[in-house]
């Protein structure tokens, strides 16, 4: 049976998308058959995997609005075991088309019935926003890991955040969990780093991963050679960052 992770943080630049890509390809790295789904309209995961968004018709777009079939969108990536479904421009207008259908909110979900028992682990990266889309990513859903920056304003925002979750829950998905919290652009010496550090563990108790993510300049070049990084630099701090992550992901979910 395969389990569907939603990849979220309703505020932009917190490595959302770096954790989506390099969480996926590390996954399959490790042999398990891995699906990243792009919900993002900005496409940076598409384009973080290696794939051209120019002229592609079958997108994650032409699944949630046109009725395309999930399996006949998905791409085969350069990287073992790692799919990909491919966001679209398109996206950015699609909170406003889906007002236009019934079950607008389960429009992801069911589109993915026919698909997740084909992958181990299928990812949505979700938009920077608490939108349609988002609440889309939610409903479909097992669970969702939240990226957080370790910076001051860390916190901000994520009370919007789980308060969403609870309405999803309540209403759409009453299955959906915290499957992890994830500290991204770590630095240890910085003692505002220990204080946030410190914080979101209070805030979210035995949810929050041992393993951290460091700021790492191979992390950052790594999405312009649309290579994962641990494809682009192995030895990399980056890379056994997020090595150690999938171990740790992988040891949560009794693999």
């Amino acid at each position: 049976m395969g389990k569907i992770i939603a990849i979220v943080n309703q505020k932009g630049g917190v490595g959302k998308t770096t954790s989506a890509v390099n969480l996926t390809a590390a996954l399959g790295s490790k042999g398990y058959k891995t699906l990243l789904i792009d919900i993002d309209p900005q496409g940076n995961s598409t384009s973080g995997l290696g794939i051209n968004k120019k002229g592609l018709e079958k997108t994650s777009y032409s699944v949630l609005i046109g009725g395309t079939p999930a399996n006949e969108a998905v791409v085969k990536t350069p990287y073992d075991n790692v799919y990909v479904m491919p966001s679209s421009m398109d996206l950015a207008g699609a909170e406003l088309e889906l007002i236009e259908f019934e079950k607008r909110e389960s429009k992801l979900k069911n589109a993915l019935a026919g698909i997740v028992n084909d992958y181990d682990f299928i990812f949505l990266d979700c938009p920077p926003s608490l939108g349609l889309i988002t609440l889309n990513g939610l409903c479909a859903a097992d669970t969702l890991i939240v990226p957080i920056q370790c910076e001051f304003y860390a916190l901000e925002g994520l009370s919007q955040l789980i308060s969403t979750v609870r309405t999803v829950k309540r209403l759409y998905n009453p299955y959906i969990e915290i499957e992890g919290v994830l500290l991204t652009m770590y630095n240890g010496q910085l003692n505002l780093t220990q204080q946030v550090v410190e914080e979101v563990k209070r805030c979210f108790p035995k949810k929050v991963y041992a393993t951290v993510i460091p700021r790492n300049v191979r992390l950052s070049e790594a999405p312009s050679y649309g290579q994962p990084v641990m494809y682009y630099d192995k030895s990399s701090k980056g890379a056994h960052a997020y090595s150690d992550l999938a171990d740790e992901f992988l040891k949560l979910n009794n693999k």
